[in-house]
């Protein structure tokens, strides 16, 4: 193969074909997640217009053919001819991967959409787009199919009133594993906007069922605060910051909660929801520890040699941080944008932060004065305890050393971890099939025996080895647990959980993903944690066999088969021979993992809040408006009826 490597086996990627090629590099992934981050690019663009003063409203609507629809009322995309690119505004913007009016801070001095990016990998992900580019009193249309390919021309469909930008986009189902847009998920997104966005509406509209929701807020940070703290007993009055530091808009909006042990801080950059942090975050962390520390030293609460750390003062706060950074230092990691890679905001955070709380400290002594001596006590018990905790963990760590194994896992023989594969199946019957299918040289099998407890509402460590499952997971995964937790010191470089297509077994894999959210996170980040994604359904006749992992698929393999073809229906591993789980399950070559991952941290505590915390109220609320019970499965029907044919 090497020997043949020349100038006839390089590859040369034009226009947006580099986009349709590796989307995952521009948009995260293919997964719901990367299709919503195709709205969030062309709502940033409505934003940047809306911030530059241009427009009140921003409207989005769902449409009933799956297509969604962003209109603005900014100025309006270019759509002349550009004699330089010897192309209109219209192919520049949306053909062209960094083209755009943004690289000129005279056009925009800060934006959200970065780099002329955004608005052409949308285009080239898309089965069509269709813009209307209202200027000059005029409306001027332009289409685009084929992933952005083919462009129609500018044509001047008449006079209006209308000024702005209105595209409308449907994404490619070759592209994306679910071209279905969530209305939650899409309102959630329009409420952010809506809070940093001060006096501008966005209205939302879905075609599919008729909801409609609008955002707006007055008060902005202050507002989206109160939101995020309602019915919790506060220590303090939420405070407002803000200001301006080399170039750089800061605004933050914190306080403290009493009986609250987590922090919480939300940050965005330049509208855009920076859910991995970056420097301005870590600007607003170390001018909360200075001025805190300056002031619990001055007033004697705390001793100089002994200064609280950041953790300390982690317990209970909330904080709301919003930086808006000018184009030519805006940095981002990722086209996601997840994480603010600017380091100059690190400083103009700190700066604009220590300023004025070491003057509200100053001004506001019974506030600073219970924060402070709230963080202090609160150490002293955690020094204090310390040392019992030290020995219960010792205990546990005899326990531990004898407890026995051997008549649950089936270990694999390799001692590198980074090979090994540990499968975690449902029950004796499932353990019996897949020990019969596995590599006994890379890959184990735990069967678990009854439901794991859910560990939603657990801390302590001694509840959680309480229970037998959940303590058999612990011993077997490796890496300890509680403080001397260590990733380092993990058994398997895969835990693979695999139960059964059904209530029990879905239950199951819930309780196990909570637990593993919940108590070994590291993991998860890590990328150690997945889901096997066995075939529902196996279609054969004498001669050969196909396997089908959902509806679609199942019509496909029918086809291949052709007539005469069986169904089998898998519901569980023990309905499987060896064989059949060896390819289906087993065999990196055939097999189908789905890698557990955490996007959005906040959005994920949320849903398992919801699914497996205490309110049902709430649980019972998301059921009622989001299942559909009138569905029924015809699958045992359309099978008698072809085997009698």
């Amino acid at each position: 193969m090497g020997e043949k490597y020349n100038a006839t086996s390089l590859t040369v990627l034009h226009g947006l074909e580099p986009v349709r090629e590796r989307p995952g590099r521009y948009i995260g992934s293919t997964s719901t997640l990367g299709l919503h981050h195709l709205v969030w690019e062309i709502v940033d663009n409505a934003v940047d217009e809306a911030n530059e003063g241009y427009g009140k409203n921003i409207f989005v609507t769902i449409h009933s053919d799956g297509s969604l629809e962003v209109e603005d009322q900014g100025r309006g995309v270019p759509y002349d001819y550009n004699a330089k690119e010897k192309r209109s505004g219209f192919q520049i913007v949306y053909q062209t991967l960094h083209g755009g009016g943004k690289f000129d801070e005279s056009n925009y001095k800060s934006a959200g959409g970065l780099h002329g990016v955004g608005a052409s990998v949308t285009n080239a992900l898309s089965v069509y787009r269709e813009v209307h580019s209202y200027r000059d009193g005029v409306d001027h249309f332009a289409r685009f199919d084929k992933g952005g390919s083919k462009f129609s021309g500018i044509k001047d469909l008449g006079k209006t009133n209308k000024r702005g930008t209105d595209v409308r986009f449907l994404p490619d189902p070759a592209i994306f594993d679910d071209v279905t847009f969530s209305f939650d998920r899409i309102a959630q997104h329009l409420d952010d906007q809506a809070c940093l966005t001060k006096g501008v509406t966005f209205h939302l509209y879905d075609e599919r069922t008729g909801r409609k929701q609008d955002f707006y807020y007055e008060n902005g940070l202050l507002e989206y605060y109160n939101r995020h703290t309602a019915g919790k007993l506060p220590l303090t009055k939420p405070r407002h910051f803000d200001g301006t530091d080399n170039g750089i808009k800061v605004e933050v909006v914190f306080g403290f909660l009493k009986d609250n042990y987590d922090e919480k801080i939300i940050s965005f950059a330049n509208g855009v929801r920076t859910g991995d942090g970056g420097y301005h975050v870590t600007g607003f962390k170390k001018a909360r520890t200075t001025c805190y520390n300056q002031y619990g030293i001055t007033n004697g609460l705390i001793k100089a040699n002994s200064p609280l750390d950041g953790d300390c003062l982690r317990e209970g706060l909330v904080a709301i941080l919003s930086v808006w950074v000018p184009e030519h230092l805006l940095q981002f990691e990722g086209q996601t944008k997840g994480k603010l890679g600017t380091k100059e905001a690190l400083n103009s955070v700190d700066a604009v932060r220590e300023g004025q709380l070491s003057y509200y400290l100053a001004e506001n002594k019974q506030e600073a004065d219970a924060v402070v001596k709230k963080t202090s006590d609160e150490r002293k018990i955690r020094e204090k305890t310390e040392a019992e905790r030290k020995k219960e963990r010792e205990l546990l760590k005899s326990k531990i050393s004898g407890f026995n194994l051997s008549d649950k896992l089936t270990p694999c023989s390799s001692k590198n971890y980074r090979q090994n594969e540990l499968f975690i199946v449902e029950g004796d019957s499932a353990g019996g099939s897949a020990k019969k299918g596995r590599n006994p040289k890379t890959q184990a099998i735990l069967p678990l025996r009854g439901k794991p407890k859910n560990t939603t509402e657990i801390e302590d460590e001694k509840i959680l080895l309480g229970n037998k499952e959940i303590a058999t997971l612990i011993y077997t995964i490796g890496a300890g647990y509680g403080d001397e937790f260590k990733i380092k010191d993990i058994h398997y470089g895969k835990v693979i959980i695999r139960t059964d297509a059904d209530d029990d077994g879905s239950h199951i894999q819930s309780l196990l993903l909570t637990f593993f959210y919940n108590h070994r996170k590291p993991l998860i980040l890590a990328g150690h944690v997945y889901i096997a994604c066995p075939p529902l359904y196996r279609v054969y006749n004498s001669k050969k066999e196909v396997y089908a992992y959902d509806e679609g698929e199942l019509k496909a393999a029918k086809e291949k088969i052709g007539p005469g073809y069986k169904v089998n229906r898998y519901k569980g591993l023990g309905e499987r021979n060896y064989s059949q789980l060896s390819v289906t399950t087993r065999d990196p070559e055939h097999r189908r993992l789905l890698q557990v991952t955490i996007p959005d941290d906040e959005e994920a505590q949320d849903k398992v809040d919801l699914f497996l915390g205490k309110d049902a109220d709430r649980r019972k609320e998301w059921i009622e408006n989001n299942i559909d019970f009138s569905t029924t499965d015809d699958f045992t029907k359309e099978v008698l009826k072809n085997e009698k044919q």
